[in-house]
């Protein structure tokens, strides 16, 4: 699922930070811009390879400027005719006449940006990825453990909530119990962060809802972090003890929005530490992330006695 975003909404966003003034085209603030696809999201005044917003600084108006009348006056109708979602205006630059004429008739929105044209699309590119990312929400508790993005996964009453209490007393912090969101905001990242409605909450059997901000401070509190780990809880039933590899590997993957995420198994059974298991698990999976696997040690110690 991708979020829709209309100008209006990327007005309301950025007001203050852009320090944007709606100039014209008043009455396309619901134009959405699409993810995919052509055209493309932001970039400089193209007439040929036209932007979903296109950014005219100094060089681009002066160019313009330059033209014959009537070059000028076809170059910007063809501009506005190519039907942008928005047109801004960098460096606090002043519209040209046709410009505003030109915005009111094809309902286009015209922005002007106090901040240079490259600042200005540095930023909303990051704003778009962002905003328009693909999106999932999860089931789990969303926690950072050892400096990662750790989800903890399993069936209701397994003791996720219980045991992310038992992390957060142990210094870890908490980014999102019960429902995280998560966005493929690059090629290998997904960005996981918190629903403003259930932000600082933790729901524990037998206690109810807890605020851990309150409760811990607010430098328990993450933000967002990127998911790189997966602890999936499973009770321990009699006779699947006899089922578990304890030599081989039990890391599988799970894909969550084209991304393999690892994923660990952890058994749950009375007396075993799953808060030291957790952070077990996290440090070897840092370890495999710097190449090296402990089963392939041992493994290979073994055959270099056996030769």
């Amino acid at each position: 699922m991708t979020e829709s975003l209309t100008v209006q909404t990327l007005y309301d966003d950025l007001l203050a930070r852009l320090r944007l003034k709606w100039l014209a085209g008043a009455g396309g603030g619901e134009r959405e811009f699409a993810q995919r696809g052509n055209p493309g999201l932001i970039g400089h005044f193209n007439l040929i390879h036209a932007n979903q917003a296109q950014v005219l600084g100094k060089t681009e108006l002066n160019y313009l400027a330059n033209l014959r009348k009537n070059w000028r006056q076809d170059a910007s109708e063809q501009l506005f005719e190519n039907d942008p979602v928005v047109i801004l205006l960098a460096d606090e630059c002043a519209p040209p006449d046709e410009f505003v004429q030109l915005a009111d008739r094809f309902n286009v929105p015209l922005l002007q940006s106090a901040i240079p044209s490259n600042d200005l699309i540095n930023d909303l590119r990051y704003y778009f990825t962002h905003k328009l990312a693909d999106r999932i929400t999860l089931h789990g508790v969303f926690l950072e453990v050892l400096s990662i993005g750790v989800l903890l996964t399993g069936d209701s009453g397994v003791g996720k909530s219980e045991l992310a209490l038992e992390l957060i007393s142990r210094g870890h912090r908490l980014v999102a119990d019960d429902a995280p969101e998560f966005a493929r905001i690059a090629p290998d990242i997904l960005n996981g962060n918190c629903p403003s409605i259930i932000q600082d909450f933790l729901e524990v059997r037998g206690l109810g809802v807890l605020n851990i901000r309150a409760m811990y401070g607010d430098s328990i509190i993450k933000k967002g972090k990127y998911l790189r780990l997966i602890i999936e809880l499973k009770h321990l039933r009699q006779g699947d003890a006899a089922f578990v590899d304890r030599l081989r590997d039990q890391q599988q993957t799970r894909n969550v929005l084209g991304l393999d995420i690892p994923v660990f198994s952890l058994p749950v059974a009375p007396g075993r530490n799953l808060a030291v298991l957790v952070e077990a698990a996290v440090r070897n999976h840092l370890l495999r992330l710097n190449g090296y696997n402990a089963g392939e040690d041992l493994a290979a110690r073994q055959r270099r006695l056996m030769t």
